[in-house]
């Protein structure tokens, strides 16, 4: 195989992987990325920027399933190549540091997401304009991790300035949108403004049932929301159903003992049994 049909087989399989994840086919999209990383192993070497994008892409279908200890491992070495061949301040680099703090913001690991969040949106800071929307998509990043350490002025400060960038490039609906609705929606409750909350979450799963469909994985975590704001307001059978609905998603498409499938089954014990 010549390299340049290399590069496109690589690139063929990375299509494919792709659609596979956008529709929440995540142990399709990981059996493709494996292949392609073989194949950019072999190819085009260990150490080069091709196998480290792929690295990258597999990393992220482990991280959404809770492969968390192996996505570390791919994403790390993934960040040492592109450092290496592209330098410490490269668009790419911020990208696998934006991917390390949202991997252990998955994880619950808080105090370790914040240093390579704040990393990736110095990087992207000093090489892209400041209403640019993977900036944006950086600070609405850190603002998740700030927001789980206590720091919520900042937090907010973070998402409003994002949402703003996001909505003058996007408009209305799009996956960053509904993201950092998410998240604002999730500081609004904890500051006591529940009504503002459920609407921001609902207009985020509204986006986000558009995009992905209704049964995509992603959305569990809204349904999750949903449904711990429910149960402050007693209304355990809706939140049951909201937990049911998130729990039907998560099972197909998940580890058994990712934390948000454990969450919702907590939620749905507890909404039951009250």
């Amino acid at each position: 195989m010549r390299p340049r049909e290399a590069s496109g087989s690589i690139r063929a399989l990375t299509d494919l992987a792709d659609r596979h994840q956008v529709h929440g086919r995540y142990a399709e999209a990981q059996a493709t990325f494996r292949r392609t990383l073989a194949l950019a192993e072999q190819r085009c070497g260990p150490d080069a920027l091709e196998t480290a994008a792929v690295l990258n892409n597999l990393a992220v279908t482990l991280k959404y399933t809770g492969g968390f200890a192996e996505a570390e491992h791919l994403y790390r070495r993934a960040l040492a190549i592109m450092q290496r061949e592209l330098g410490d301040c490269h668009p790419d680099v911020a990208t696998l540091c934006h991917n390390l703090g949202g991997l252990e913001h998955a994880r619950g690991n808080y105090a370790a997401a914040e240093e390579p969040a704040r990393r990736a949106v110095a990087i992207r800071a000093s090489v892209r304009a400041d209403d640019h929307p993977e900036l944006a998509a950086d600070r609405a990043a850190l603002a998740a991790i700030l927001d789980g350490l206590g720091q919520h002025d900042e937090a907010e400060a973070l998402l409003h300035a994002a949402l703003r960038a996001f909505e003058a490039v996007f408009g209305g609906e799009h996956y960053e949108i509904a993201s950092c609705l998410n998240n604002l929606a999730a500081i609004r409750y904890r500051r006591g403004a529940t009504a503002e909350a459920e609407a921001l979450y609902r207009r985020a799963l509204a986006i986000k049932e558009t995009l992905l469909g209704p049964d995509h994985a992603e959305l569990a975590t809204l349904l999750n929301n949903l449904a711990v704001l429910a149960t402050a307001r007693a209304d355990h059978a809706e939140a049951a159903g909201l937990y049911r609905r998130a729990l039907a998603l998560l099972e197909p498409a998940v580890t058994p003992d990712h934390p948000n499938l454990r969450t919702c089954r907590r939620g749905l014990a507890a909404a039951i049994d009250t």
